[in-house]
């Protein structure tokens, strides 16, 4: 025992322990104070929930005095730091402390402790590490028995973390992942949480199941879930950057979080959102919060005072970036966004959706944007929402619609945000003069859109032949991207025209699409054009070439400048009657 080890006790290891009692008591008051536990673990009562898996003698080592969390049978005698608790301890501590200031004493013989991932547990010792912690030391000699848990324990473990041990343990009792999948980490920061991963998984196994036609394991179930569900979803959330976002956070309670914004985003919208979507959405909304409160209101401040047609859109490239895995091996345009009017020639554009998704294997989102929230029940709008549904099901194709209240540019452009394309009706494009260009709806769209924005002034079939029209600028690499795409998996002739008189073209700026889409395998016509306006050139080549589309980047100047001056992709939109592909 502890009290062995001494050839008496003295009044200075006295004193000492009357100090570190009362610090003990003053911890105690802080505890109650604040809530926050100074207890040490009850060995018994860890081993109970963590269901040891083995255990092995490691033998004598050093170990850290900050990594004992806790202690078998005397869990209430000391506080966390080895404060000691009880006054009857008096004698034992005091004889401890006296044989370890004692020149001539042989010193203590070490400890014993259980060890759990890198939480140590004392058996025999309690005084001796008492003793040397409040002597300031940092180490002290151990015997050590290693126990194993399928969940380790952190050294700074806390009575609250014991909970998320205990139900991560569970999790993986049920699940099997920690020997599946030896490298997942799906901990919590919430109790409780791993409960709803729990029911994500049994959920997918009974899809599995209903799938299949037999039985699936929640062991199996859990597997494919974790490959084909959780890490999509984790690899967004890493790409994004939402754990700088969310700093208390877990992987695993960003997945459910993302899961939640997902559901929440289907069920408002009645539209099918994928994961990455969903994080990305969620990444958005947070940039948005995220900053000085100043800054933010200033922004609120500034969207409210600068009119629609001087709002500017997101910097050009970050959907390509998004995108460029997709581009390699998957569909470009897996999400295809349609607003309807419900006006006979508003259906223009869902005939053209029709075709871009046929080909795409996409999935359509219809929007109908109406004045107020009283019409989003309306016999009107209803009705364009069943003949969108008869639409796709006569098509063979999957889309549903929302119905939305609000600015028309306003909510489109907020809700291409969830998908690739956005395929617009051409009915008002924006006019000559222009103080009518500043009220230009459809104009406030293309400036603002995060997405490629497909103007349809009526339907044509699937793009045979493309007219790329490219100047170098940033927008126009956008549609450069595009065009490669199309080319390579659609097979469409591409002709680049580049307008080499009164524009940032030059000779130069055609040996860069050529050698990407050489890169890209795609053959393609090249035009230098000059002598006349960029608009009516680039006009005459889609009517000389037959072209089925023709592809642009946005508008090159401010929407400040645009206004006053106007653009080559304005007339283009007035006068042209093919499908105007505008990228940004």
């Amino acid at each position: 025992m502890d009290g062995s080890y001494s050839p008496g006790r003295s009044p200075s290891a006295i004193q000492d322990f009357r100090e570190a009692r009362q610090r003990a008591g003053l911890r105690e008051l802080l505890a109650r104070l604040t809530g926050r536990s100074v207890a040490l673990l009850s060995y018994d009562d860890v081993l109970r929930r963590l269901r040891p898996t083995g255990s092995a003698e490691v033998g004598l080592r050093e170990i850290p005095l900050d990594a004992i969390a806790g202690s078998v049978g005397r869990s209430l005698d000391f506080t966390r730091d080895f404060l000691p608790r009880r006054d009857s301890d008096e004698e034992r501590w005091s004889r401890v402390r006296a044989a370890v200031a004692d020149p001539a004493g042989a010193g203590l013989p070490p400890i014993r402790v259980y060890q759990i991932g890198e939480a140590y547990f004392v058996i025999d010792g309690h005084h001796r590490v008492s003793v040397a912690r409040q002597m300031g030391a940092n180490e002290i000699e151990a015997y050590v028995t290693e126990v194993r848990t399928k969940v380790p324990l952190s050294a700074d473990v806390s009575p609250d973390d014991l909970i998320l041990v205990t139900e991560y343990s569970e999790f993986l009792e049920h699940t099997q992942l920690d020997q599946t999948r030896p490298n997942a980490d799906l901990r919590v920061s919430e109790p409780g949480a791993s409960r709803p991963i729990e029911e994500h998984i049994r959920v997918y196994q009974q899809q599995l199941a209903e799938a299949r036609g037999v039985p699936v394991t929640v062991e199996a179930a859990a597997d494919e879930w974790y490959d084909q569900v959780y890490l999509p979803v984790i690899g967004a959330v890493r790409e994004l950057g939402l754990l700088r976002d969310f700093p208390d956070l877990t992987e695993a309670d960003l997945y459910l979080l993302v899961s939640e914004h997902r559901s929440a985003l289907e069920e408002a919208l009645g539209w099918t959102i994928k994961p990455e979507v969903g994080a990305s959405d969620l990444a958005a909304r947070q940039a948005d919060r995220r900053g000085p409160a100043v800054a933010r209101a200033g922004r609120r401040l500034l969207a409210a005072v600068v009119p629609e047609g001087f709002k500017d859109g997101p910097a050009p490239g970050q959907w390509r970036a998004r995108k460029l895995a997709a581009r390699y091996g998957d569909r470009l345009f897996a999400d295809i966004l349609v607003p309807v009017s419900g006006e006979p020639a508003g259906w223009y554009a869902l005939e053209q959706a029709l075709v871009v998704a046929e080909r795409e294997q996409a999935q359509l989102h219809g929007l109908h944007v109406v004045a107020s929230e009283a019409q989003r029940e309306s016999e009107a709008a209803l009705a364009t929402r069943a003949h969108f549904n008869e639409r796709c099901a006569a098509a063979g194709l999957a889309g549903s619609l929302a119905i939305e209240a609000g600015d028309v540019a306003g909510v489109i452009c907020k809700r291409a945000a969830l998908t690739d394309l956005v395929v617009l009706n051409l009915s008002y494009p924006p006019a000559p003069q222009a103080l009518a260009r500043l009220g230009s709806g459809f104009r406030a769209i293309i400036h603002r859109c995060p997405r490629p924005v497909l103007a349809v002034p009526e339907p044509w079939p699937a793009p045979g032949r493309m007219l790329l029209a490219y100047d170098g600028s940033p927008k126009a690499r956008e549609a450069l991207f595009v065009a490669a795409y199309l080319g390579e998996t659609w097979k469409a002739s591409v002709t680049v025209v580049t307008i080499l008189e009164g524009g940032a073209a030059t000779t130069t700026t055609l040996a860069y699409a050529r050698e990407y889409l050489e890169m890209h395998e795609v053959k393609a016509g090249y035009l230098e054009l000059e002598g006349g306006p960029a608009a009516a050139l680039i006009l005459k080549a889609a009517e000389q070439d037959q072209s089925d589309l023709i592809a642009i980047g946005g508008y090159g100047a401010t929407p400040v400048v645009d206004i006053v001056i106007g653009s080559a992709v304005d007339q283009v939109l007035r006068e042209s009657r093919r499908p105007m592909l505008i990228c940004r």
